[in-house]
C-alpha cells in the first residue's frame, strides 16, 4: 500500500518506510521551459512506473513566470543536528563506523584511544568499551551471526568478538597494519585491507583465513559491488583505484584518478555506473565510469576528507570532512554533481556512517581543545527551499524519506 504526502510534491512511500521515485529537474528557463528528466528510467514502485508529472508541470509554470529562476537551484538536500552523544575519556584521533541495525546500536573505532566504543542509540548513551586493543581502525557486524570483527593497526590483528558478551571469539593475523573491514553477506566472507599492499579474505563462518589479493599499496576505502563481482579498492600510494574480480581474487584493471591524489574513501552508484573517489590533493571526489574507468568529472570539497557515502534515493553524496564540514553533493544527473551545502562540525571530524535506514548520517568528533569527544547524528531530510516566481512559489520536486523518529531525550 502506498500513502502520499499532500503536502509536498511527488512524496510517494510504502509502508516499511522505503521510499521510490526519479527527481525531474527542468533546463536552465531563457524565456521558456525545456523539461528534461534527471535519468533516464524511473525506480519501479512494485510494478507501476512513479513519475512526477504534478511537479514538473509546477516547475514549469514557475519558471515560465519566472524566466530568471535558476531551474539547478531545486531544493536540496539537508542535514539537522538530532543527536549527540558525548564520549568522555575518549582521547585521539576516531576511525571508521558500523551499525547493528536491529539492536540500534553503533559501533566506533576509537583509534588513538586503543578502544571500540559500543554505543546505544535508543538510549543515546554508551554502553561498552572493549579495551586494550592497538590502534582500531575498521569494524563490521554481522547481525546474523551476531558478530563483530575489528581490526587494528598494531600487528595487523583483527579481533572477533560476540556480539552481547563481546567475548573475544579469535584472531587474524595479517602481521601489519588492519584496517578497512567490509562483509559480503551472499558469499559470507569478511574482506581486510592490510600491510603494504593485501586485500585479506576471512570465511566469516569460521573465522578462518581462506585467501588474498595482492596489491601495489597499502589500501584505504574499498566498496563491493551488491549486483556484480567487483571490488573497487582505493590505492593512494600506487596513485590508483584497483578493480579486483572477486570470483578469480585478481586485479582486473587500475583507474587513474586525472591527477588528484591521496584517494582516501570510496563510494559507488552502481545503477549509474558511477565511483566515488574522494582525493584530498587536491580536495576534490572524482566521478569516475565503472564501465571505463574514465573520468567523467571532478567536484571541489573541503579537506581532508575521509569518508563519502552515495545517498541513492536522494541522489547526493555526503563527504566528511575533516577541515570541519559535511559537503553535500547534489547528483543533477549522473554526470552533473554540485556542492549545494556545507553543514558545519568540528576539527578533525573526518569519518562517519550514513545509514539509510535510520535516514541518518553519524560523524565522529574527536576530542580537540574545548572540543570533547561525541557522536553526532545527522537527520537527513530535504531542504525546504523553494522558487519564487512573482508570487507563486513552487516546492522541491522530489520528497523522500522524512528524518528519524527522536524520543524526549533525544534518542533514535
Amino acid at each position: 500500500m502506498i500513502e502520499k504526502n499532500e503536502k509536498e510534491w511527488g512524496f510517494e512511500a510504502e509502508e516499511n518506510g522505503n521510499y521510490f521515485g526519479k527527481t525531474q529537474r527542468i533546463e536552465r528557463a531563457q524565456g521558456k521551459v525545456r523539461r528534461a528528466l534527471r535519468l533516464s528510467e524511473p525506480f519501479l514502485c512494485g510494478a507501476m512506473p512513479v513519475r512526477h508529472t504534478a511537479a514538473i508541470v509546477a516547475l514549469g509554470i514557475a519558471l515560465v513566470l519566472n524566466p530568471a529562476a535558476d531551474a539547478d537551484d531545486v531544493s536540496s538536500v539537508t542535514l539537522h543536528l538530532a543527536q549527540t552523544v558525548s564520549l568522555p575519556g575518549v582521547e585521539g584521533r576516531i576511525d571508521h563506523l558500523a551499525v547493528d541495525l536491529p539492536g540500534r546500536r553503533l559501533f566506533l573505532c576509537a583509534l588513538g584511544n586503543n578502544t571500540l566504543e559500543v554505543i546505544d542509540l535508543a538510549k543515546g548513551t554508551r554502553v561498552h568499551s572493549i579495551s586494550g586493543l592497538g590502534a582500531p581502525q575498521g569494524v563490521a557486524y554481522i547481525a546474523a551471526a551476531n558478530r563483530l570483527w575489528v581490526a587494528n593497526d598494531k600487528n595487523g590483528i583483527c579481533n572477533f568478538y560476540d556480539g552481547k558478551s563481546f567475548a573475544l571469539g579469535g584472531s587474524v593475523n595479517f602481521e601489519d597494519d588492519a584496517d578497512n573491514v567490509r562483509y559480503d553477506s551472499v558469499a559470507q566472507r569478511i574482506y581486510v585491507g592490510f600491510g603494504d599492499g593485501g586485500l585479506g579474505i576471512l570465511d566469516a563462518r569460521s573465522g578462518e583465513k581462506i585467501g588474498a589479493i595482492k596489491l601495489s599499496g597499502h589500501p584505504e576505502a574499498f566498496v563491493l559491488e551488491e549486483k556484480g563481482t567487483r571490488i573497487f579498492v582505493n590505492v593512494p600510494t600506487a596513485r590508483h583505484v584497483a578493480v579486483i574480480d572477486r570470483d578469480k581474487r585478481e586485479v582486473t584493471a587500475r583507474w587513474k584518478t586525472d591527477g588528484a591524489l591521496a584517494n582516501f574513501p570510496i563510494a559507488v552508484d552502481e545503477l549509474n555506473h558511477r565511483l566515488f573517489v574522494g582525493c584530498r590533493r587536491p580536495a576534490e571526489v572524482v566521478v569516475l565510469d565503472t564501465d571505463s574507468g574514465a573520468v567523467i568529472t571532478k567536484v571541489k570539497i573541503g579537506g581532508d576528507v575521509d569518508d563519502v557515502f552515495y545517498d541513492a534515493a536522494r541522489h547526493c553524496l555526503y563527504a566528511i570532512c575533516g577541515a570541519g564540514s559535511v559537503d553535500v553533493i547534489d547528483q543533477i544527473d549522473r554526470d552533473t554533481y554540485k556542492v549545494s551545502v556545507e553543514i558545519p562540525t568540528a576539527s578533525g571530524a573526518r569519518t562517519g556512517l550514513f545509514v539509510p535506514e535510520l535516514n541518518s548520517l553519524f560523524v565522529a568528533v574527536p576530542h580537540h581543545g574545548k572540543q570533547g569527544a561525541e557522536l553526532r547524528a545527522y537527520a537527513v531530510d530535504f531542504a525546504s527551499s523553494m522558487f519564487s516566481a512573482r508570487g507563486v512559489r513552487c516546492s522541491c520536486l522530489t520528497r523522500f524519506a522524512p528524518g528519524p523518529t527522536f524520543g524526549s531525550n533525544g534518542a533514535l
